[in-house]
């Protein structure tokens, strides 16, 4: 499901800002060339065209000239491609991060460009009453399409120099890239192409498109971290006592001897990380690796027989949010403890766990760190056999745009690829369903789509499910019903300015429910979850795929799965965290007594309780 939400919902609803965008640029232009237009400072505009021309001096004019043909339209053009094949070939970048860096930067400019497009549909203005220096198109001079052209391109490619570049290197290349826009933006005031408002406007319009897609791809929300890596636990009025904050006993990170399983996704994991795994490894002491590739028939490769064949002291999964799923699977209850090399489309558990983005330093960090309990899902239903969910599972919208999103275009953009399924499907009919909570009675509802998560942040930090914690002993319900375009824009607008946690407040508990987004969101939070359609829907796990069905029952497995994880600054304080569980299920001061592991395992599971 991290594949699903993170391209579809948190996409989804990342493409209606560009509409939104251009209803607004539009709507600026209206009142420009309207009640404002005799109002200060937009009534001095004329004059400083005027001034302008009358002081044109020929070295400056000639500047100019230079500045605005690289703006052009041929121009603006042939630098993005030049710019997105460079990209493509930079070394040493893993091939997802080269596709995705190169989607942002030529979708950045054509995203500006149909948001320009649309503007000068709707918004008519003269050019200046000046001598025009360069030919004049036959679009409306608001706002100014090359300086909007300028600020996409070279503002994207100051947004990739700052995240690859450090020190005086980055502060030179970055401020270089930026002084364009400005420099373009000048210079169409200077020529006499545009009035200042235009290029004020262009600057704006590039940039909130950069911080769309930025937003989108690269960004995600600050967290703080315990000592065990997850993020720090929330308090509240309730949660004195409360085994749902706690946070697990760390151990030390395992270091040879004993066998090292690496479970290698072959198309996530090419073979330059691969061999940077194993010699990462190596220097911890994992000399006795056996390696075993996934399979579509075989999700988790032979892990469950290579576990089952040796003892096992370390399991690493180098793969995406679905090879870790069919691995935890494999491992639930078993006491062995998984490293995540984050080598797929969305990383979902990764990100909440707060691992690095970089696979090499992702594992650097988790051997050197420790290892921690975290809850998983246990799913089933009709034409599902039991299995296991770490990030979230659903139903509806997020599933049928996984199951028809194009595999060729996930390898090559990643979750961008999402983007085309979910269009496709944003038209479906609502579902009926009932949801019932820790046995409770049902509840009817009508929703586009369903959520259960464990974890509940998505790419970027959005918050999908504010209350949701790896080791809650609990998992989350969403459901997502917006009507027309008003409902969905109100879910972005909660999904894309709330925290990432919830500062206050009682937590939710079977039966009882929360509204937000003038009722496009509704929470519920409980430990066993049955939901049952009217129709049969679309499911997926994980991100990944399956078939449609009319029954989903989930049930939360407590601290099911130990997880290497980095130790990131002192430690929690107990009384901070609430009761603190040790991965074997002992008695720590200032907690409860916590139910035992599940028994080991060492196959797929043969029931559900």
């Amino acid at each position: 499901m991290s594949n699903a939400h993170s391209a579809g919902v948190r996409s989804g609803l990342l493409l209606l800002l560009l509409p939104l965008q251009a209803a607004s640029v539009a709507g600026l232009g209206l009142l420009v060339t309207g009640p404002l237009a005799r109002r200060w400072p937009l009534s001095v505009e004329d004059g400083v065209n005027r001034a302008l021309a009358d002081r044109r001096e020929t070295l400056v004019t000639a500047v100019s000239a230079g500045m605005s043909r690289l703006a052009a339209t041929e121009s603006i053009v042939t630098l993005t491609l030049v710019a997105v094949l460079a990209l493509l070939l930079v070394p040493g970048v893993p091939r997802v991060r080269r596709w995705r860096n190169a989607a942002f930067l030529a979708g950045s400019v054509a995203a500006q460009s149909a948001v320009f497009l649309l503007v000068t549909v709707v918004v008519g203005r003269a050019r200046p009453d000046v001598p025009h220096l360069d030919a004049a198109p036959p679009t409306s001079s608001f706002p100014s399409g090359h300086v909007g052209a300028a600020t996409a391109l070279f503002g994207g490619l100051a947004v990739l120099a700052a995240g690859r570049l450090s020190g005086a290197r980055r502060a030179l290349v970055v401020g270089l890239l930026l002084l364009v826009p400005t420099a373009v933006a000048v210079s169409r005031v200077y020529r006499g192409m545009h009035h200042p408002s235009d290029v004020v406007v262009g600057l704006l319009n590039g940039g909130c498109t950069l911080l769309v897609m930025a937003y989108a791809l690269f960004w995600s929300t600050p967290g703080t971290r315990t000592s065990t890596g997850l993020p720090a636990p929330r308090t509240r009025p309730d949660d004195t006592g409360a085994a749902h904050t706690a946070t697990r006993i760390p151990t030390a990170a395992p270091a040879g001897p004993g066998r090292t399983v690496v479970v290698r996704h072959p198309h996530g994991c090419d073979d330059g990380t691969a061999a940077r795994v194993r010699a990462l490894l190596r220097g911890h002491g994992c000399t006795d690796q056996v390696w075993t590739s996934t399979t579509a028939e075989e999700p988790a490769g032979a892990l469950a027989a290579r576990v089952a064949e040796a003892d096992t002291a370390l399991v690493v999964v180098c793969g995406g949010d679905g090879t870790v799923r069919a691995c935890a699977d494999v491992l639930s209850g078993g006491g062995i403890p998984l490293a995540i090399v984050p080598c797929g489309t969305g990383n979902l558990l990764a990100r909440n766990l707060r691992l690095p983005a970089d696979p090499d330093t992702a594992l650097r960090e988790a051997l050197a760190g420790t290892t921690v309990g975290i809850d998983l899902g246990r799913i089933h239903g009709d034409g599902l056999a039991p299995t296991r969910f770490t990030v979230m599972a659903g139903a509806g919208f997020d599933a049928a745009m996984v199951r028809d999103a194009s595999a060729r275009l996930k390898r090559r953009l990643g979750w961008a690829a999402y983007v085309l399924s979910a269009l496709r499907h944003l038209g479906d009919p609502r579902m009926r369903l009932s949801v019932r909570l820790d046995g409770g009675a049902p509840l009817e509802r009508r929703a586009r789509m369903v959520v259960l998560g464990n974890v509940g942040s998505l790419q970027g930090g959005l918050p999908l499910l504010p209350d949701a914690r790896p080791d809650s002993g609990r998992l989350e319900v969403v459901l997502l019903d917006p009507r027309g375009v008003a409902g969905w824009l109100a879910a972005a607008r909660h999904l894309l300015t709330r925290p990432a946690t919830r500062a206050s407040g009682p937590r939710l508990t079977g039966g009882q429910d929360r509204r937000a987004a003038r009722g496009a969101l509704e929470y519920f939070s409980a430990e066993r979850i049955d939901l049952r359609f009217a129709r049969p829907q679309p499911r997926e796990l994980d991100g990944d795929a399956f078939a449609a069905g009319t029954r989903l029952t989930a049930e939360v497995e407590p601290g099911a799965l130990r997880v290497c994880l980095p130790v990131r600054g002192p430690a929690e304080p107990v009384a901070a965290a609430g009761p603190v569980r040790a991965a074997d299920g002992a008695e720590e001061p200032g907690g409860a007594r916590v139910t035992a592991r599940p028994p080991a395992r060492t196959g797929r599971p043969d029931g559900v309780r």
